[in-house]
This record gives C-alpha cells, sequence and structure tokens, in this order.
C-alpha cells in the first residue's frame, strides 16, 4: 500500500514538474501578461442585464450596486420628485419618462470581484443598442416578471444571446407581487427557452406572503422585513427550514407547500453543473424581489461565483486571449454630450486582451492610424474619473475628440482585427427636419455628432429634393429620443415628416456594368411605391412600403441579387 502511494505521489510530482517546464518553455507563456495582471483579469466579471420593458431590470441593477456597495441609497425608476433617480438612467429623458433609452456602464468592486455591470434598454425601439452591448459582455442576468412568464422581447434578445454564446442567469423577480406558480415558471422556460433549469434559491410564498428565499446549496432560509421603497438594505435573518422561526414566519400550508417543493426540486431539476453554465446548456434561476431587495445580495454573490472570467475574441480564425500581452479592444457603443458642458464624446471599449495604460499608442485598424489614448476614464453611469490602468474584460471610456466607429479595432498587435459589429435592418424612416434656418450650425453639428452614436442610419433617396438624408432605425422611439436631445443639448428645434417606406432590401448587380458611373443608380424595374436609394456607406439599396412588394422586385429585376441585410452584416 505504501509503495503504490509512494509510486502516485512520484508520478504526480513528475507530471507537474513537466508541466511547468513546458510552460516556461511554450511560446504562449512568452507572450502572456505578467501573472499580477492575470490575477486582475481573472477577477474581472463582466455582464449585462437585459429583460422585457418594465420586468424591473433597471431596478435590479440598482439594488445591486447598493449590496455591492456602489451606492448609499437606492434610486427609483419613477419619475417622482421626492425619489432619487437612478444610477443608471441618467439621461433627462430617462429620468422624465422612467424608461431607459440607453445602455449605461457601472463598474464596482465586491467581495474581491472587479464587476462591470452594463443596465441595458428594455423597449423593443432600442434594441439595436443592447444587442451591440451583448457583443461586449461574458455573461447576461436576464430579469422575468413572475407574474408574466417569458415575454417578446426577452425571447428575441435571449436568441441573441443563444447566437453569441453568452451563458444566462435568471432572476424571476416581483415575487412580492401576485405570481404565477414558481413550478410552472421554470417548466416554461426550460420548454421555451430549451435550457435545463437549476434553481439557486426557492421562493417562501408570493404577493403579500412573500417573505423571503431558500438558499439550496446551503439550505439556509434567507427571511426579509421590507424597508420603506427599497432604500435601504432589507434587514435579514437566516434560520434551517425546519427552524421554528421559519414556522412563525410563514403560514402553516405555506410551510408545507414550501418544504414539499424543495423536496420535489431534487427529483425534478438537474443538478447545476457550472460547466454546463458556461456551455450555455443550463440556466441557474433566483427568485427575488429587487423593489423590496430580498434574494438581490443572494442572487450577486452566487452569481458572481458563476459567472464567468472575462472571455477571448476570434480575430481571422484565430483566438485571441485576454491574457496575451498585447492590449487589444473593440468600439462597441458611442454617447454624445455626456457632459453637456463640454460637448464631450465618448467612446466605449471593451478591452480584450491585454492590459491598458494611459497614453498608450495604439492602431485604428479601419482608418491604419496611430492614436494615442490619453484621456482614459471610468464610468459609473453619468460619472467619472481618471483611468491609468485597466484589464482584459473591463469597460474603457475615451473621452475627447477621437475619430472612432462603432466597431472598430483598437490594437497594439498590427495582426489583430474583430469582426465589425452587428447593424440592424430599420423598420421605420422619417426625416427629423431643422425649424430655424438660424440654427443650421448648431443642427447639423448635433446631427453629425449623434449619428456617429449608430442608434439611426442615414439614406439618401436617389432625386430626392430632401436637403437632409432620410433617418432608419429599429423603433419610432429613437427619432423622439433624437429630437429631444437636439432641443436639450443643442437647442436646436425639429419637426419629424415621416416617409411612407417600411422595409428596406440592398442589392448587387450579378453582372456589373463596367461602364457605368458610381454615382449612376443600376438598373431597376420599381413596382409602385418603391424609390431607390444609398445608404450612409454608398450601398445601394431599394425603399418598400409594404412587404408584400418584394416579391413583385424580385420578379422584375432577376439580373440583381436582393439582401435583408447590408453585406457582411447580421
Amino acid at each position: 500500500m505504501r509503495r503504490h502511494w509512494a509510486w502516485r505521489v512520484g508520478i504526480a510530482i513528475g507530471a507537474a514538474l513537466s508541466y511547468q517546464f513546458l510552460a516556461l518553455t511554450t511560446p504562449a507563456s512568452i507572450n502572456a501578461v505578467p501573472a499580477a495582471s492575470s490575477r486582475e483579469i481573472s477577477r474581472r466579471r463582466t455582464f449585462a442585464i437585459i429583460s422585457h420593458p418594465d420586468a424591473g431590470k433597471t431596478t435590479l441593477t440598482e439594488k445591486l450596486l447598493l449590496y455591492g456597495g456602489a451606492i448609499g441609497l437606492a434610486g427609483s425608476v419613477t419619475s417622482k420628485k421626492e425619489q432619487q433617480s437612478t444610477s443608471s438612467d441618467w439621461m433627462t429623458m430617462e429620468k422624465e419618462r422612467g424608461i431607459s433609452v440607453s445602455s449605461t456602464v457601472l463598474q464596482f468592486e465586491y467581495n474581491n470581484y472587479c464587476v462591470n455591470l452594463l443596465d441595458t434598454p428594455g423597449h423593443h425601439d432600442f434594441s439595436e443598442d443592447t444587442y451591440r452591448v451583448l457583443s461586449a459582455v461574458d455573461a447576461v442576468v436576464m430579469v422575468i416578471d413572475a407574474g408574466k412568464g417569458i415575454e417578446a422581447q426577452t425571447l428575441k434578445l435571449f436568441e441573441v444571446c443563444r447566437r453569441r454564446g453568452v451563458p444566462i442567469f435568471v432572476f424571476i423577480n416581483k415575487m412580492d407581487r401576485p405570481s404565477r406558480p414558481p413550478l410552472e415558471l421554470i417548466d416554461e422556460l426550460e420548454k421555451v427557452l430549451k435550457l435545463a433549469p437549476a434553481p439557486v434559491n426557492w421562493p417562501l410564498g408570493d404577493g403579500p406572503r412573500f417573505r423571503g428565499v431558500y438558499d439550496r446549496k446551503k439550505e439556509e432560509v434567507h427571511l426579509f422585513e421590507r424597508t420603506s421603497g427599497g432604500t435601504f438594505k432589507a434587514p435579514l435573518e437566516v434560520a434551517g427550514i425546519e427552524d421554528d422561526k421559519v414556522r412563525e414566519a410563514l403560514s402553516e400550508d405555506l410551510y408545507e407547500t414550501v418544504t414539499q417543493e424543495v423536496e420535489l426540486l431534487d427529483g425534478l431539476t438537474e443538478p447545476l453543473d457550472i460547466e454546463r453554465v458556461l456551455a450555455g446548456e443550463q440556466m441557474p434561476i433566483f427568485f427575488g424581489s429587487a423593489m423590496n431587495n430580498f434574494g438581490v445580495q443572494n442572487m450577486l454573490e452566487s452569481f458572481l461565483d458563476m459567472a464567468p472570467a472575462p472571455a477571448g475574441r476570434v480575430s481571422s480564425g484565430e483566438m485571441i486571449h485576454p491574457d496575451t500581452n498585447h492590449f487589444s479592444g473593440f468600439v462597441f457603443k458611442i454617447q454624445a454630450n455626456m457632459n453637456p458642458r463640454h460637448r464631450d464624446r465618448a467612446v466605449f471599449v471593451r478591452i480584450v486582451s491585454g492590459v491598458f495604460e494611459r497614453d498608450m499608442q495604439v492602431v485604428d485598424q479601419r482608418s491604419g492610424k496611430k492614436v494615442r489614448l490619453g484621456n482614459a476614464q471610468k464610468l459609473f453611469g453619468q460619472d467619472r474619473e481618471t483611468l491609468d490602468t485597466a484589464y482584459a474584460g473591463d469597460i474603457l471610456a475615451l473621452v475627447g475628440n477621437y475619430d472612432f466607429l462603432i466597431g472598430d479595432t483598437l490594437t497594439s498587435d498590427p495582426k489583430v482585427v474583430y469582426d465589425e459589429m452587428p447593424r440592424f435592418t430599420p423598420e421605420c424612416f422619417t426625416y427629423i427636419v431643422n425649424k430655424d434656418t438660424a440654427n443650421i450650425k448648431r443642427y447639423r453639428s448635433g446631427m453629425e455628432q449623434l449619428m456617429k452614436e449608430g442608434v439611426a442610419q442615414a439614406y439618401h433617396v436617389h432625386g430626392s429634393i430632401q436637403a437632409v438624408p432620410m433617418l432608419g432605425a429599429v423603433g419610432p422611439l429613437q427619432f423622439e429620443v433624437l429630437q429631444a436631445r437636439l432641443i436639450s443639448e443643442y437647442q436646436c428645434e425639429t419637426r419629424l415628416e415621416h416617409s411612407p417606406w417600411t422595409l428596406v432590401r440592398w442589392f448587387d448587380e450579378k453582372e456589373p456594368d463596367p461602364h457605368r458611373r458610381d454615382r449612376d443608380a443600376p438598373e431597376v424595374q420599381l413596382p409602385s411605391g418603391c424609390s431607390i436609394a444609398r445608404d450612409q456607406d454608398g450601398n445601394w439599396v431599394v425603399l418598400l412600403s409594404s412587404k408584400y412588394m418584394v416579391s413583385s422586385l424580385q420578379e422584375r429585376n432577376e439580373h440583381l441579387i436582393f439582401r435583408e441585410h447590408a453585406q457582411g452584416q447580421d
């Protein structure tokens, strides 16, 4: 027995030494960041919170900040004057309407993790911003209304996450209101999303009877007390499920129901498997009430322990790992006028690999220009501070007159080029026209800056007498936001002139005419009510007033190839 044990130990030591030797001699280790930087990267957690409108996404964001120690008092998404506004909804329009219209970056420290949290708009009209954010995170928390279950926008966002391979964690919210049975909810999640559910905690009642959650791993009951408006952390009492305190807190029938459900879960659900979660095969599920702070801390701590560290990104078929010594990142969002006094412009960069250091020089792969990254800042909603160092997984804000565009790759390695960001097909079209010619400079400046954010696409209709381009967006609320921001940020009043078109199709000639000049439109037989135009990249498109015209357009133009998206886009 001793000889056998000694033999196994010898083998283990030999294997360990061999591994160390290989690690020291492999080229990958030579190109890796120092050990201290590697540790910093490994403790990053970068994730987004997504949901259907009004499911409680921004409220949960605020409460995660409260329990994470990033704020002292939690704000409210409502527009009541006596209430503090949320950290993530900082724009004037967001405060007035109580909705998120733009994604927000919030970074804070908690339990030795550096957390990069991105709050996203829930409304369909702002989904393009949300979709881009999903390309910059390593995991998502999907908020579900306990009374409604899976809703339309939730399902759309889930499909985007699935295509991108982003692990999904579920927070079933509003258990303090009359809710659907929890077993029914997890059954729906499994059937619709086709992922194995793994409840991490379990609710103790719902509506007025909701008293807390049962932590399945620790086998602990967390009993909460409601606080006024959920502004402060909810007082918490921890006990075993058979403790007299739990029996006293719950009615007899509710206690019996909860204990039966807890026993059933082991047979109804598969054990939590982190590898399956990260592979997109299983979803951890949390129950709680973001408004009343029930289950928020339990969710935050469990999520951070399970969530993946920063992931790499593919460049020309090669995976660029986070601990690669070369710095690289990509632009996924641009925000004009975060500080209206300075008319500044913030460029949001997800760091993919290496370490950022202030004043470092990188190459913008789109333009080929070398750029010094001087004014870098760490963001917390609208607030920010100068940043000297950042690591793979972090979200960097470059503030100034940088000539970057969404999708640009910034890198110290000239071989690294990341794929373009997705651009989605507009579903509505309009003109935003300046009302006062005296404001023409402010109008042009405002439109130029706001269009760089990528929330709308510009189209130049062939032969049109309009002096301004037509704008296309996913939803009409985007145009209202542009109008409101032109007034508040540029003191420029505009009016909307809606167009008759509802659909766009890109096209190419099967056999291009070599003699046709670039400015001349290709030969297209258009059905009545259609027009041709050029998008902001110079590509030819057909604008249609109805989807029923598509088949007629294709039948009349067999010499053309039509596409639903611009070349190279989703």
